[in-house]
């Protein structure tokens, strides 16, 4: 079994999660603000702080000369509070059909180091190898960071996160591969698995765009088309593990069979590979690239640009169908197939506008380039919200 993290955080109540959630997530904050926005009493929130102090996660010390000097000011010091990112480091690891990709981050999933790994083998023992020669090099970087909390992997597909298990990986091939036991065999550390799509969802929830907001999706468009969702203050697993599959929805003509065994999912049409092999077909053109496609819509070409059009129409429909489902006020559409947003935009947001019923229709939809070092972050996030709330298998 994996070790436990080295630096166990000292949070024995839910108001302490509660608390350090606050601070790291919308950090730095005054212990006041906190106070009001939990539900908590100032007393509660300086008890649950205290430790975390003491320890070196938080602090409650200015950071910059600005701030020291208007802690200076008339009346009492407001001190806000603020994680100390130093006080740990996390691993995120990134795997696709093609390479892996891997950062280490602070406390706050700030990345630090990067590394890219070409990959010409998808087998699981010969990926479990690789990611732990990765981690490894990874590790041997962290010489002035803080102590290792934890690996963080992402997967495409069905993964069970509790159990570290990738349940069905259509684009590695995988099925019940037990990546998380594997792994940390090797490791030494803690290993949590998650869905590549949810990981991100959760580094945007945490760290980025979702912070202040209610409830978002975060739809990825590439290879695959996967969404992830936060609903009601959390982000979405489903009862089996399985949530948000925009891309596995039937909308799409029947007689066509996506890369999970099934006919007439949206990514049979939408995603980045649907689109190249239309565009192929349609202008009998056997040796284009993405990049080529892309450059013939671009350029006008009728087929090229049937092909986008026709991935704009399905993509805006599933939206229209996930909004009007769960009603999200906001939607970031990532992922590496934004390159050719632009081909599709007004194509999906016109289907988007046609489908929504009522006022899911005001949902916004925006953009947000990700690099495949965004989604390892995302694996790192996992780590750190796991770490956090001491979940599996980062309890305390």
């Amino acid at each position: 079994m994996p070790q436990r993290p080295h630096r166990p955080l000292p949070l024995a109540t839910p108001a302490g999660v509660e608390v350090l959630t606050r601070i790291l997530t919308q950090g730095p904050i005054p212990r006041v603000e906190i106070a009001r926005r939990t539900g908590l009493s100032q007393a509660a929130v300086t008890k649950a702080v205290a430790p975390l102090i003491e320890a070196g996660f938080v602090t409650d010390q200015p950071s910059t000369p600005i701030e020291a000097e208007n802690q200076l000011g008339i009346g009492r010091p407001v001190s806000p509070l603020t994680v100390v990112a130093n006080s740990v480091s996390v691993i995120g690891l990134k795997v696709t059909p093609t390479a892996l990709i891997g950062v280490t981050t602070d406390f706050t999933a700030g990345i630090q180091t990067v590394r890219h790994q070409r990959l010409d083998d998808t087998s699981p023992d010969s990926v479990i190898e690789r990611l732990s020669d990765l981690a490894k090099e990874l590790i041997s970087s962290l010489k002035t960071a803080g102590p290792l909390i934890g690996v963080g992997v992402a997967v495409s597909g069905d993964v069970d996160g509790r159990h570290g298990v990738v349940r069905d990986s259509p684009f590695m091939g995988w099925r019940d591969v037990p990546v998380a036991e594997l792994l940390g065999k090797r490791l030494k550390v803690p290993v949590v698995v998650t869905n590549d799509v949810r990981a991100l969802t959760v580094a945007e929830h945490w760290f980025g765009v979702g912070v202040d907001a209610d409830s978002f999706a975060v739809v990825t468009i590439g290879s695959g088309i996967g969404c992830g969702l936060y609903i009601n203050g959390e982000v979405v697993s489903g009862a089996y593990g399985v949530s948000g599959e925009l891309g596995h929805l039937p909308l799409a003509p029947g007689k066509l069979v996506c890369t999970c065994g099934r006919r007439g999912c949206v990514e049979t049409v939408a995603s980045s590979d649907a689109i190249l092999a239309r565009t192929r077909e349609t202008t009998g053109r056997a040796d284009l690239d993405l990049a080529g496609a892309i450059e013939l819509a671009h350029a006008g070409d009728k087929h090229a640009r049937e092909a986008f059009n026709r991935a704009g129409e399905v993509i805006g429909s599933a939206l229209a169908a996930m909004v009007n489902l769960v009603g999200p006020e906001l939607v970031v559409i990532a992922g590496e197939g934004v390159a050719e947003y632009d081909l599709y935009e007004e194509r999906m947001r016109q289907a988007f506008a046609d489908h929504a019923f009522g006022a899911a229709g005001a949902c916004r939809l925006m953009l947000r380039s990700h690099t495949f070092d965004n989604w390892a972050r995302g694996a790192a996030a996992t780590v750190i919200r796991s770490y956090v709330r001491g979940e599996p298998p980062l309890q305390r």
